[in-house]
């Protein structure tokens, strides 16, 4: 993989309306100071700026052969020849390439500098606060810098680590009572947590807790997020591991979804996680609290199922775009047999009634043979880590089994 970047970016883009702008100091003409000048080209601080480089750079793949993903509209893929494709993530003047022939990788970077000033980054390390290193069993991707920067910038650098980044069985509710604290800082937190939380599943959970009393937060929750930050102290070295492919059993994509039954003790409503694997790697996870509220375990465990089947929709569709061929049925891991039942008995009846109608998706998917629901022990439930609170012991298992894993420094 390697890394790209488009110099002065923002000036590269032609303007497809009529935009003017005054004479700049230093550009006036004498005795013609009333009049202005006509834009062709985007300039910085233009609302039309972003647009104009989007339509330039896309307008300029497509010229060479490339194919914009409809999924995932940040995506290009051009087939060169059968089986093999030159990949491009794009985000505004970042680029991410690869292929497996690295010849190809050197011709459209010799395009591409013929076309826009281009800074050549070389292998891919660093790109958009992710970092990349390279272990013994493949590539890792972590946070580390970007992980330090929030200790840092909530002196939380000196503080004692913690073993988990909830304390076991917690159950925050909102307490008018309790001593309020500053909500801006309190948000601070929270939206440089959720960042990080691109390469750390393992907080997901947490910061999706505290982050539903960030408009009137108290003490407890304060607490609760700097819980978080002692446990990144302890763990800033973690990311997630992306394996070598050794053999083709490893092309399955697997997912698993749980759900914590009344978790949110305010609303009522419980708790959905998901978990995607893909080449042994989790290349997708959720933590989300339901819309609604569930009558029963088997109801919220399959009203997470179907947050699930919805995501899997979207993954198959940008790995077949890739031209990554996509074993079907996927297997969809729930630990509760009669959300299992549920999703495979097209019947409706009284306990399924009241239902929403677009819940019903996943038994859709399971009844066309997209999915198959696959019963697994509570052990081996990966979604368990992203739906409530759990013991050290078991929390440390799950961070393991789902892809977590700790850079040598």
């Amino acid at each position: 993989m390697y890394h790209l970047d488009v110099k002065s970016t923002f000036l590269n883009g032609a303007l497809d309306e009529e935009v003017y702008v005054t004479q700049p100091p230093g550009f006036k003409i004498k005795g013609k100071e009333d009049m202005v000048y006509r834009l062709h080209k985007a300039l910085y601080g233009l609302k039309q700026t972003l647009s104009a480089w989007n339509k330039r750079i896309d307008s300029f793949l497509v010229q060479q052969e490339f194919v914009k993903c409809k999924s995932e509209y940040g995506v290009y893929v051009k087939k060169v020849i059968e089986g093999n494709q030159l990949l491009i993530c794009l985000y505004v003047d970042d680029l991410i390439l690869t292929k497996s022939d690295v010849k190809e990788i050197e011709v459209f970077k010799t395009q591409m500098m013929n076309e826009f000033e281009m800074s050549d980054l070389g292998n891919l390390t660093y790109f958009l606060g992710m970092e990349f290193t390279e272990v013994a069993e493949g590539l890792v991707m972590h946070q580390m810098k970007y992980a330090s920067d929030i200790l840092k910038r909530f002196n939380m650098m000196n503080c004692n680590s913690s073993s988990s980044p909830v304390e076991t069985n917690m159950k925050l509710v909102m307490n008018e009572e309790e001593e309020p604290v500053d909500p801006t800082f309190f948000k601070q937190i929270v939206g440089s947590l959720r960042y990080l939380c691109n390469s750390r599943p393992d907080i997901a959970y947490a910061v999706g807790i505290i982050s539903r009393f960030m408009s009137e937060p108290r003490v407890s929750h304060l607490l609760a997020a700097k819980r978080v930050m002692r446990y990144i102290k302890g763990t800033l070295h973690y990311g997630i591991l992306f394996p070598k492919c050794l053999n083709e059993d490893s092309m399955e994509l697997i997912a698993y979804s749980d759900a914590d039954w009344c978790g949110d003790k305010h609303g009522r409503k419980s708790t959905s996680g998901y978990l995607f694997k893909f080449l042994n790697a989790p290349i997708s996870w959720r933590a989300k609290k339901q819309p609604v509220v569930a009558l029963s375990t088997c109801e919220s465990e399959y009203i997470a199922g179907c947050m699930a089947a919805c995501q899997e929709v979207w993954l198959e569709n940008i790995l077949k775009e890739m031209e990554i061929e996509v074993i079907i049925p996927i297997a969809l891991f729930i630990d509760n047999k009669s959300a299992i039942s549920f999703a495979r008995n097209q019947v409706l009846h009284g306990r399924s009634k009241h239902i929403e109608a677009k819940f019903h998706f996943l038994r859709e998917k399971v009844n066309k043979g997209a999915l198959q629901v696959v019963r697994c022990s509570t052990d081996l439930q990966l979604a368990d880590i992203f739906t409530k609170p759990l013991k050290v012991d078991r929390f440390i298992k799950l961070t393991s089994l789902i892809g977590m894993k700790e850079v040598e420094t």
